[in-house]
């Protein structure tokens, strides 16, 4: 389950998708965001999969890494469609005490996992194709206008960066601790769903000593190379927008558009 994390990873190629400008990336993913939240029919549904699916083909990640990607929240989407299903008021197809199965529940419920599935899709992306470096300068050069309200723009866009890198290391770490516990006879697997999640309570402590170990090796790492903030840094790699990053843009907002009319006249 947890090799099935794939959140802060990055899959180097040298796809469109990855050669777009890491800002350009940023405000796609948010009107993308926009899209998946303005469908509300099939044929809005239907427009906004297409997209998805048009940015994985054209970024080359192989659909199952997306998949896979799904695997740990599938609970959630699964409750969540339950819930839907089976509290939406509506014309009941069947009533099990006093809890009906109707017919407006199911239809949300699909849209619910689907929108939910394609949030995640499409925000896994942003971080498969963009290296945390990039998206660290995209961020800071985005909301580099705030600096004039004394928000400290770089230090944020820093910590948003390195929470995402350090992701997939908290998980393999735990990966490590769990192996190393089982060979000592602890057992995850079996048992009522309480006492699975008992049984991970002694992983905490080395997972939060490992976490606050790595947090201090890293201070001392960026002390050691004198890092005192965005004040005076270079960059090795300057962002440079290209006429890719303005079409990508246009088309997310000529999707947004069609939504939008799809929404008004009810189609």
């Amino acid at each position: 389950m947890l090799k099935d994390i794939t959140l802060g990873q990055y899959f180097p190629g040298d796809s469109v998708v990855h050669q777009l400008d890491p800002r350009s990336k940023l405000i796609a993913v948010v009107i993308f965001i926009a899209c998946i939240f303005t469908a509300e029919s099939y044929v809005g549904y239907a427009l906004v999969i297409a997209v998805t699916g048009g940015m994985i083909a054209l970024s080359r990640i192989p659909l199952k890494s997306i998949v896979r990607g799904l695997k740990p929240v599938m609970i959630i989407i699964i409750f969540t469609a339950v819930l839907n299903m089976f509290f939406t008021p509506g014309k009941v197809i069947f009533q099990v005490w006093k809890i009906s199965f109707t017919q407006e529940g199911v239809v949300r419920a699909v849209f619910m996992v689907l929108r939910i599935s394609l949030l995640i899709a499409g925000t896994f992306l942003l971080t498969y194709t963009t290296p945390p470096i990039a998206l660290t300068d995209g961020m800071e050069r985005l909301f580099n206008p705030l600096k004039k309200l004394h928000v400290p723009v770089h230090e944020m866009a820093m910590m948003m960066s390195m929470a995402l890198r350090f992701i997939p290391t908290l998980i393999e770490e735990t990966d490590k601790i769990m192996s190393a516990q089982r060979a000592r006879g602890a057992d995850f697997e079996t048992g009522s769903l309480v006492q699975r999640a008992r049984a991970l309570l002694p992983l905490l402590v080395p997972l939060f000593v490992s976490a606050f170990r790595r947090a201090d090796e890293l201070a001392v790492a960026m002390e050691s190379r004198c890092y005192h903030g965005g004040e005076g840094r270079t960059r090795m790699k300057q962002l440079v927008w290209h006429r890719r990053d303005t079409l990508a843009i246009v088309v997310m907002l000529l999707a947004l558009a069609a939504l939008i009319v799809l929404r008004r006249f009810g189609l």
